[in-house]
């Protein structure tokens, strides 16, 4: 959520922006400049945060061998968990990689922070979602 979060500081920036096709320069300097830190240069620290996700992913998967949570908990935790980490990886990041490389007409890179933000805000409503369930199934009744 901390990364997340981060990513939203920069991905706000088009907001301001709706109504228009291009972005401002200085919003895609910004943007780009930020993805292509966390994207790019800053390897290998870049990778920790697919390690985050993939463990995530395999303690779920523990809780589902040896835990004795409820089916429906861990399938709702699997499903939100699960769907902005596919999502990261299939899209955000590779978009993520080519904006920070600036690959593309300044409309192609509007696109792309778009949906970079895009990706954030459904990412952070999946996450956030799982973090409630597991505070409100984890809490003593």
């Amino acid at each position: 959520m901390a990364v997340l979060w981060m990513d939203l500081i920069f991905d706000a920036q088009v907001l301001r922006h709706r109504g228009a096709h291009e972005l401002p320069e200085s919003v895609l300097d910004s943007i780009s400049a930020y993805y292509h830190r966390a994207t790019t240069t800053s390897r290998p620290m870049s990778y920790l945060i697919a390690l985050v996700m993939l463990t995530l992913l395999g303690s779920l998967g523990f809780r589902w061998i040896l835990g004795d949570d409820a089916t429906w908990v861990l399938t709702a935790s699997t499903v939100l968990a699960a769907v902005p980490i596919l999502l990261a990886f299939v899209r955000t990041v590779p978009n993520a990689v080519r904006l920070g490389a600036r690959a593309g007409s300044p409309a192609e890179l509007s696109h792309l922070a778009r949906s970079i933000c895009r990706d954030h805000f459904i990412c952070l409503t999946f996450m956030s979602a799982f973090l409630v369930l597991w505070a409100v199934t984890a809490s003593p009744t």
